[in-house]
């Protein structure tokens, strides 16, 4: 199986489309496309179970809401979590590297800072 920061890092074929004149506006709205799409399916995924749960008579979801975490499944929510955020700043990643591969361009601290 492979690595899911790498999967999610993944670089599409082609050029990227562009749809803002401004790049620090994309860079945004790339974030907050990613943002919205990981919320809407975790957001499916966790009323699916509730549900089932809740109609299995399995969990109440006042159980699910006073659930607390032990320490490795803490662990196991901070892996999500690096997961996610690669997920959602790929684009930012993605362009760094094309920065650093770009023959004979030399980035500036300057403007690694931009991105």
């Amino acid at each position: 199986m492979s690595d899911p920061v790498t999967l999610a890092n993944a670089k599409a074929k082609g050029k990227r489309p562009w749809f803002f004149t401004d790049r620090e506006a994309e860079r945004v709205f790339n974030v907050a496309l990613a943002l919205l799409q990981e919320l809407a399916v975790t957001r499916e995924r966790l009323d699916t179970l509730e549900r089932l749960l809740e109609n299995r008579g399995v969990l109440s979801r006042s159980e699910i809401e006073e659930f607390a975490p032990n320490s490795a499944e803490a662990s196991a929510r901070s892996s999500m979590h690096k997961e996610l955020i690669g997920r959602c700043l790929r684009v930012l990643q993605q362009e760094l590297e094309a920065l650093e591969e770009a023959p004979g361009l030399a980035a500036t601290p300057e403007e690694l800072s931009k991105i």
